[in-house]
């Protein structure tokens, strides 16, 4: 039984529903049987300025089974791209709970995954496994303490149901907090499903919500196309920075404010290569390692074909603007993305040449198998990286190059090895670290999880408790696949 009183730990406003009401359904949360906190989010509550002193009405809460008075919960309707396909969707499993307001006036949605059906689940059961939801959990906070924008998990509490997927599993609930749920897919939804009216209402209030400094603008869809696209090419160098591979970038994944989301079918590589695929439904290799920036670049050109009718009333006229925004993106991301391998490689100010230097790099991890994150992190580390390394003799000549260049810096040796610390990560969510983690989290014994979790908020420090997180058998992911967790 779902219970409703005054007694809340948040802070909620309902700034959406100001949107036609074609944009959301009110529903609430499912009850579940026997609510269970697997694990709490500290760190975040602090940030929230959440005050949460009765840990059952939190553990209530955030199950899904007691709504607080000052809540209306509702599911977000929206459309995308999955996988090149357009189509109708929504939030089938997730219910918005509100806009969580701190008192720096920062505002937060907080939504519960899988907390049941919705008018958009489809086929789907609205639930959620345990399992998925640690991994969500595990792979948002790596992603945030690496230091790269993204939602956030404040917990995941088990239900006590059984969820069927491919096989019975535990079901559970995920607390998940993000600056706000407006995706791509959104404004998809509002251009193809709605009026010119609920797109442009839909446009003023993301500008008003996350890009106030627009408000006003006579060209405000096309800025706001120009800031969506920054926040993404500034994203996806990010994710590839750290060797990430999103898995699912279809377009009601792609948020408009530059969050990482939708943690299902993601994982880190290990031995570079560009065509590196873990997702188990990717079969083609569209959401590749190496693919992301024209995925990425695809996907704004949906949105800016949404965006069409508020560009210029004569369509011809706006396609023409829009094209000429989406042609900037190479440039953009080419010159984003080079900066960034320079400061991996310890280069403060790039010369001619250096863009040379990265590509050799690159060639030289791939023809050898060299591991992503131990080969850069090697750069700099005093302490020899066990197993893996990849710093093979084969670099040897692209070794003695690098170091010239370095010994030749106008910054300085300290300045590049400030660099390359702050750009290469030690620890990153291994695979096969990852699913003994989670094999173990699914049987109550959370003590592999923990650990695993506690070295990836010091990504950028060698531990020395953590030197069996560096290594793994190379066999290990040629067999390896990731799931959706629907």
């Amino acid at each position: 039984m779902v219970l409703r009183n005054s007694n809340s730990v948040f802070n909620f406003d309902h700034s959406y529903l100001s949107l036609p009401a074609i944009f959301y359904s009110r529903v609430g949360p499912a009850a579940v049987p026997h609510p269970q906190k697997v694990i709490f989010n500290d760190d975040l509550k602090r940030e929230l300025e959440l005050v949460a002193e009765d840990d059952e009405l939190l553990t209530s809460i955030l199950s899904g089974n007691h709504i607080p008075g000052n809540s209306d919960p509702i599911a977000q309707a929206y459309a995308g791209h999955q996988f090149g396909h357009f189509t109708m969707l929504g939030d089938g499993r997730a219910i918005l709970m509100g806009e969580h307001i701190t008192r720096r006036n920062d505002r937060f949605d907080i939504q519960l995954k899988g907390a049941g059906q919705t008018p958009y689940s489809r086929r789907g059961d609205g639930k959620a496994t345990l399992r998925a939801m640690l991994r969500e959990y595990l792979f948002s906070e790596a992603i945030h303490y690496l230091g790269i924008p993204t939602s956030r998990s404040l917990a995941v509490v088990a239900t006590g149901e059984a969820v069927l997927r491919e096989v019975v599993n535990k079901g559970a609930v995920l607390t998940r907090v993000m600056k706000s749920h407006i995706r791509v897919g959104t404004f998809e939804f509002a251009r193809y499903f709605g009026t010119k009216e609920d797109l442009s209402a839909l446009t003023n209030y993301t500008i008003e919500r996350h890009f106030p400094e627009l408000t006003g603008s006579e060209d405000s869809a096309l800025q706001l196309l120009d800031k969506v696209m920054r926040l993404q090419i500034e994203l996806v160098v990010q994710w590839m920075r750290v060797g990430f591979i999103h898995g699912v970038m279809n377009t009601d994944n792609t948020s408009v404010t530059g969050e990482t989301f939708d943690y299902g079918p993601c994982a880190f590589m290990n031995c570079y290569h560009p065509d590196t695929v873990f997702s188990s439904i990717d079969h083609s290799g569209r959401y590749s390692f190496g693919n992301q920036p024209e995925i990425i670049k695809w996907n704004l050109a949906k949105l800016a074909e949404a965006l069409l009718p508020l560009i210029h009333s004569d369509e011809k006229i706006a396609v023409e603007i829009a094209t000429k925004k989406i042609n900037q993106f190479d440039d953009v991301f080419s010159e984003a993305w080079y900066n960034m391998m320079f400061r991996k490689i310890g280069i403060d100010q790039a010369i001619d040449g250096d863009r040379t230097l990265v590509n050799e790099l690159l060639g030289a991890m791939q023809t050898d198998m060299l591991d992503y994150t131990n080969t850069f992190s090697s750069l700099h580390l005093k302490e020899p990286v066990p197993g893996n390394s990849g710093m093979a003799t084969d670099l040897g000549e692209w070794l003695t190059k690098w170091r010239g260049r370095i010994a030749t810096s106008s910054s300085g040796e300290e300045r590049a090895k400030y660099l390359m610390k702050k750009y290469n990560p030690v620890f990153v969510p291994r695979n096969i670290h990852v699913e003994e983690a989670l094999d173990k989290a699914d049987q109550g014994d959370l003590s592999l999880f923990k650990k695993l979790l506690g070295t990836l908020r010091l990504p950028y420090e060698f531990q020395d408790s953590g030197k069996d997180l560096l290594t793994y058998d190379e066999n290990y992911d040629k067999q390896y696949q990731t799931f959706c967790g629907t």
